[in-house]
């Protein structure tokens, strides 16, 4: 697609954001422990590349990012959608956004998944770990430019990006509607548990894991559990690391994320 084309799109506020949101064409996907690269997707069809878009916010930790829009985005110009911000795992960081297609929700809608939600991928430089700051800086900028219901934002993540999971939400504990972090772990934030009491999670980790020892979930809901806190843990009691494509795949984890809304918890 060229420059021109774009320019006609509906995305065109990408490319005009107050914190200089850098618009290309087309849409790209990977994991947490790093894998082969071989078996990147190389074409796209036409319908999902119509529907995508990358970016790039210029904050300091400058996030590289995908979006994709929903089948009946645009159809009724009032309607606000959810968000899903995705955060990939160690072995997609880098500068090729093709990583991101391999896992989680950029995979299933490269794969014509079709989620009913905006949803936005962004991609840690090589190197880096995730940067909550920048999470919320690169979601905020999406906001500005995209109609999003702002009680239906939700946050996910694999291995590194469960990590970020955790320590984005203990950032901004009333900015989310939910999270969903998968073979990740908040560490000693476990302690904090109290500043993220009122927020919906649900954790997700393989009791096989042999990458992200399995503690670092059942230490973090334990302790919110203490609280009365609405939150849910599956230990998958025959998985290793990959616990986020059982996940993603079920229908059940999206219905229950879609129901909730910041500040009224949905069972």
């Amino acid at each position: 697609m060229n420059p021109s084309s774009l320019r006609s799109r509906r995305t065109l506020p990408l490319l005009a954001l107050a914190m200089s949101v850098v618009a290309a064409t087309t849409f790209m996907s990977q994991d947490a422990s790093a894998q082969a690269d071989d078996d990147f997707p190389k074409v796209l069809s036409p319908a999902l590349e119509s529907k995508t878009f990358e970016g790039e916010v210029n904050i300091k930790v400058g996030y590289k990012y995908l979006i994709s829009l929903p089948e009946d985005f645009g159809k009724d110009p009032a309607k606000k959608w959810p968000l899903v911000v995705f955060l990939h795992g160690a072995g997609e960081r880098g500068d090729d956004l093709r990583r991101l297609q391999k896992h989680g929700p950029p995979k299933l809608v490269a794969n014509g998944k079709k989620i009913p939600a905006i949803v936005v991928s962004p991609q840690v430089p090589a190197g880096d770990v995730w940067n909550p700051y920048g999470v919320k800086a690169l979601t905020d900028s999406v906001v500005a430019s995209h109609p999003v219901d702002m009680d239906r934002i939700y946050l996910t993540g694999i291995s590194m990006g469960g990590f970020g999971t955790w320590d984005t939400v203990f950032a901004y504990p009333d900015f989310f509607a939910a999270a969903v972090p998968i073979c990740g772990g908040a560490g000693v934030k476990s302690v904090m548990a109290q500043k993220i009491k009122n927020l919906p999670i649900w954790v997700f980790h393989g009791a096989k894991d042999p990458v992200v020892e399995p503690g670092n979930s059942q230490r973090i809901y334990n302790s919110l559990s203490k609280l009365g806190a609405p939150v849910k843990l599956t230990m998958y009691p025959n998985l290793q690391h990959d616990s986020w494509t059982v996940t993603y795949d079920s229908q059940e984890m999206w219905d229950w994320l879609f129901q909730q809304k910041r500040g009224v918890v949905a069972k």
